[in-house]
């Protein structure tokens, strides 16, 4: 559903938002612009009110006709950059009947498809839609399983399962690590990683290693959600070289890392 931000850079004070509101969600303090998420329905009024573009709904729902207008219209964009669509999330997987009803109409018309998951849902639903599928891009973020319980809360047997199964309908998969501070980024780990990708997943083209991004702080506190690595600081560029290099020690070939890194001073 969509959800509403409030930036306070651009706010003028005109409170149109305020008396436009009929569900009584905004309230302005000292503190800022107060959004009473339980009460606000996501009508957009107070954003086509507001003066100085302060207010912005975030979040767009589709149905799949209207995606797929969506899509086909960058169609000549495509054929000439060799791109596609790539599904990600959240998790698309979780919506698996929209993406059974899109993915075979952009098959008929040789769109390149991807899709990016966790790959924490059971098997039938990938069987679903395999076929339509060109590309994995497929996360993997721990090797151990009690870390891997501990930290999302999920069965990484399932994930390690769906990964093996989908290399061996050998669709191209491109295998991810978000590297996460006190989390993902020991040496162990990404060992581990390596070691299960070079020894199970013959489809691998490629193995990514994505460091820390901590940008989307300011999206945590607009949408009033707490974010626990909100401290957390980004990972240096010699500890990102040192992580590629213990995967290709592991066996991996195209090993790549990208994403922000800290300043050597900071």
């Amino acid at each position: 559903e969509p959800d509403l931000m409030w930036y306070q850079t651009r706010c003028v004070v005109a409170l149109e938002c305020v008396k436009v509101c009929q569900e009584g969600a905004l309230k302005l303090t000292e503190d800022g612009m107060r959004i009473d998420r339980k009460k606000c329905t996501g009508c957009g009024e107070c954003v086509k009110a507001c003066p100085a573009g302060a207010l912005e709904l975030v979040g767009k729902t589709y149905n799949a006709e209207e995606l797929l207008d969506e899509v086909l219209r960058d169609r000549a964009f495509y054929d000439k950059s060799n791109g596609g669509v790539t599904f990600g999330g959240g998790e698309p997987m979780l919506q698996i009947d929209f993406l059974e009803h899109v993915l075979p109409k952009l098959k008929e018309t040789n769109i390149h498809v991807a899709i990016d998951t966790c790959g924490a849902v059971p098997w039938k639903y990938f069987e679903r839609i395999i076929d339509y599928v060109d590309l994995f891009l497929f996360d993997l973020k721990l090797s151990d399983e009690e870390k891997f319980r501990e930290y999302t809360g999920g069965n990484m047997r399932l994930v390690t399962d769906n990964a093996r199964e989908i290399s061996s309908h050998e669709i191209p998969m491109w295998v991810r690590t978000p590297i996460i501070p006190g989390y993902t980024d020991d040496r162990e780990n990404i060992e581990g990683i390596s070691q299960f990708v070079n020894r199970n997943l013959a489809s691998t083209q490629r193995y990514d290693l994505l460091s820390f991004n901590n940008m989307c702080k300011s999206k945590y506190e607009r949408l009033d959600m707490n974010w626990e690595l909100k401290h957390a600081r980004l990972i240096g560029k010699e500890r990102m070289e040192e992580l590629k290099k213990i995967a290709e020690r592991a066996g991996l070939s195209n090993v790549r890392w990208s994403g922000p890194t800290k300043m050597e001073d900071d």
